[in-house]
C-alpha cells in the first residue's frame, strides 16, 4: 500500500508538526513550503493523500487543488485553513478537496482525518475475494463497481474523486428518487448546514462533464428545478 503523503504548508513549525505526527503512524512524508513546488511534486509522483494549506507563496492551495482536479488527479486532499468563515470552507470543497481542517487543530484530529481519507486507498490494497459479489451496478451505458470504486461509461473508465464517486453511487442507487442539496450534503459529506449546498452543484457539474456526452443536456444526473437532483430512472438497471 502507498504510504506516501505530501504536506504543502509554508509555516515551518506547522509543517514539521504535521510530518512528525503522520510519521508517528507510519506514513512517509514529503514536506514542501511553496505552492509551485507542491503542485510540481503532486503531478510528478504518486501519493496516498495530500495535506494542503490554502495560504501559500507562489500558488495558493485552492489553485493547486483546482489544477490537479482539472487534470484528472484523484488523490485525496485534506485542505488546511486558518480562516474560519464557512465561505472559505465551501470554496475548498467546491474546487475538489475531500475534507478540510481549520487551524489550530489537534494532532489526534489530523491523524483521524488522514486515516479516514485513506480508507478507500486501503480497500484497494485488500481486494474482495473473487466469489464475493463485487457490487456491480449497471444503468444504461454506465457501470459502477461499488467495491472496486471504479466507473465505466460506454466501455471506457472514468476517473472520479472520492466524493464524486460517492455522490454518483448514492444517486444511482435510487433511480428516480429526488434528493435536495441538503439531503445529498448530509448523505455524502456529512454536513447539514445549508450554506454548503453550492458544493453539491459544483460536484454535479464535474460529474456531468466526465459522464455526459452533452453536459448541458444530461441523460444520467438530472436537475429537478426548485428541488434538487435525481438519477434518471429511464436508465434502467441491468
Amino acid at each position: 500500500m502507498n504510504r506516501k503523503i505530501l504536506v504543502v504548508e509554508d509555516q515551518e513549525d506547522i509543517n514539521a508538526l504535521i510530518a512528525m505526527n503522520l510519521e508517528a503512524i507510519n506514513f512517509e512524508v514529503t514536506r514542501v513550503h511553496d505552492g509551485l513546488e507542491g503542485l510540481k511534486l503532486a503531478q510528478e509522483d504518486s501519493y496516498a493523500a495530500i495535506v494542503l494549506d490554502i495560504m501559500l507563496p507562489g500558488l495558493d492551495g485552492l489553485q493547486i487543488c483546482q489544477q490537479l482536479r482539472s487534470k484528472g488527479h484523484v488523490t485525496p486532499i485534506l485542505m488546511l485553513t486558518a480562516k474560519k468563515t464557512e465561505a472559505d470552507r465551501v470554496v475548498g470543497l467546491e474546487v475538489g478537496a475531500d475534507d478540510y481542517l481549520t487551524k489550530p487543530f489537534s494532532v489526534l484530529e489530523l491523524q483521524a482525518r488522514v486515516k479516514a481519507l485513506l480508507r478507500r486507498v486501503e480497500f484497494h490494497s485488500h481486494p474482495v475475494e473473487e466469489e464475493v459479489d463485487e457490487g456491480e451496478l449497471r444503468l444504461g451505458d454506465l457501470t459502477i463497481h461499488q467495491h472496486k470504486r471504479d466507473v465505466i461509461m460506454g466501455g471506457k473508465p472514468v476517473s472520479l474523486t472520492g466524493k464524486e464517486f460517492d455522490l454518483l453511487l448514492y444517486l444511482a442507487s435510487f433511480p428516480g428518487r429526488v434528493f435536495s442539496r441538503e439531503q445529498l450534503l448530509n448523505a455524502v459529506w456529512g454536513y447539514q448546514h445549508s450554506s454548503y449546498e453550492h458544493t453539491v452543484n459544483s460536484h454535479i457539474n464535474r460529474l456531468r462533464a466526465k459522464l455526459e456526452t452533452d453536459p448541458s443536456n444530461p441523460q444520467y444526473v438530472l436537475t429537478v428545478w426548485g428541488v434538487g437532483y435525481k438519477f434518471n430512472d429511464d436508465q434502467k438497471p441491468r
